[in-house]
């Protein structure tokens, strides 16, 4: 086990972490637009309005991106014993 070896799987495990939260992080982000702009327009100023739209939307997409996070997660974590299977056996 090298040094290439553990930055290469210390990237891997960046962007996989990237590509495992970017749908929640999109959905918030546009929710969160959303609810800015209708702010904005009706000049409503409550700090909290946009929270509760936010975290119903994040859950949304838990449920509905869940397997494909989890298909993810279980192909990275196989390419990591697979990979140290090589090194130690």
């Amino acid at each position: 086990m090298n040094s290439q070896f553990v930055i290469g799987l210390a990237g891997q495990a960046i962007y996989t972490v990237l590509k495992a939260s970017a749908p929640m992080l999109i959905i918030a982000l546009v929710v969160g637009l959303i609810i800015s702009i209708f702010q904005a327009t009706t000049q409503i100023q409550e700090q909290t309005l946009a929270f509760v739209p936010k975290i119903v939307a994040v859950l949304v997409a838990m449920l509905l991106f869940g397997p494909w996070i989890l298909t993810t997660l279980v192909d990275f974590t196989y390419s990591i014993l697979n990979n140290l299977s090589r090194y130690i056996g």
